[in-house]
């Protein structure tokens, strides 16, 4: 075996990772709830509030400014 472990101690100490993985996972999940607030159907772009909110203000922003740039030209 590697490392000169025996087949026993070897076998021991993947089950206990296995086992160790398992229960860490499962605390995870314990404190990690999926979010269930997610609805099934998508909504339309720009409907969620969480939606790349300060890409919406500097579009804004630009648009404002371009049209100031126009009205500054026409006066």
């Amino acid at each position: 075996m590697p490392a000169g472990v025996s087949w026993t101690r070897y076998a021991r100490f993947l089950g206990a990772s296995v086992l160790a993985m398992f229960a860490g996972a499962q605390a995870v999940h314990m404190y990690y709830l999926p979010d269930l607030s997610i609805p099934e159907i998508p909504p339309k772009p720009g409907e969620l509030r969480t939606e790349l909110q300060g890409y919406r203000l500097r579009e804004e922003a630009a648009a404002a400014l371009q049209q100031m740039k126009t009205k500054k030209n026409v006066d």
